[in-house]
């Protein structure tokens, strides 16, 4: 859709943020999960509960646009729900801006996509421009302590091992910061909640396998360019059965979705009271209450 689109030599957000991800690297980790077969359950429960947070709008939308989602899943979940929809990848290169005119979209949605954006404020106030007034942003994202086990194998694994860590998962946002930075980006009746999902593995091994097949191994910068020692995932795999199982020797590995969820501002929407423009003081209720 032309229209959609940026025009060319329009300027990119000048912000400069430093480069925690290498999003190149990111592309083909997803090129070779779709080779290994992906593992698709986390997407399929995302796809299908974004699609039941849209049922509660009770609206139909015009222009939308999926922003970054891997796989089809989203798609999918919109169909019937908007009119016209596409999807757009988010650039390699985070000095480009998105493909996005201003004022040209009711809908944007993104789903597991947004934790590896290097500038995510830049990212949403682009997405907030993007939205016509009382458009709606739908999105969700890994944060709070997702995979917080395997880090903590790692690092003791790392430190009694080889004498010190490296960083092997991402950082993730937790869900105050998430819900700081829609506000900043200027978005309306901004909402966050998160939606812990645990999954339960043989190993490990098993997990790494998973993660592999959801292009969502290590990507960072910083990562380490050597391959971890045998012995070391060995012992990390040993720590992370004897802290993190269940009686029946299965582990544990923790997925925290954040939603988020904020509107371009529109004089038809909610707003909060003054100060000092109450009729009555919240004293006076209480004493209302209160039976003598």
């Amino acid at each position: 859709m032309a229209d959609w689109r940026t025009k060319p030599g329009m300027a990119a957000n000048p912000t400069i943020a430093p480069l925690l991800f290498d999003r190149g690297l990111l592309r083909a980790r997803h090129d070779r999960a779709r080779r290994l077969g992906p593992a698709s359950f986390l997407l399929d429960r995302v796809a299908a509960d974004l699609a039941e947070r849209l049922d509660a709008v009770l609206r139909k939308f015009g222009r939308a646009v999926d922003i970054g989602s891997p796989g089809d899943q989203v798609g999918d979940a919109l169909a019937g729900r908007v009119d016209q929809f596409e999807r757009i990848d988010l650039p390699d290169l985070e000095s480009e801006p998105l493909p996005l005119l201003a004022e040209s979209l009711d809908l944007a949605v993104s789903a597991l996509a947004l934790q590896f954006v290097n500038d995510l404020p830049g990212v949403l106030a682009q997405i907030r421009r993007a939205l016509k007034p009382d458009g709606l942003l739908l999105a969700a994202m890994l944060g709070g302590d997702t995979l917080t086990e395997l880090r903590q194998s790692f690092a003791a694994a790392e430190a009694e091992c080889e004498g010190g860590a490296s960083p092997h998962v991402a950082p993730f946002a937790d869900l105050r910061d998430v819900g700081a930075l829609l506000q900043r980006a200027g978005l309306a009746l901004p909402v966050t909640d998160v939606d812990r999902v645990t999954v339960r593995y043989d190993s490990a091994f098993a997990l790494m396998t998973d993660l592999r097949r959801m292009g969502a191994t290590n990507i960072m910068v910083e990562r380490r360019r050597t391959p971890t020692r045998r012995s070391t995932l060995v012992r990390m795999a040993e720590l992370y059965a004897e802290r993190f199982a269940d009686a029946d020797g299965r582990i544990r590995a923790t997925f925290d979705v954040i939603w988020l969820s904020g509107w371009a501002p529109h004089a038809s929407q909610q707003r909060p009271l003054r100060p000092g423009s109450a009729k009555a003081s919240l004293a006076d209720a209480v004493k209302g209450q209160t039976k003598p």
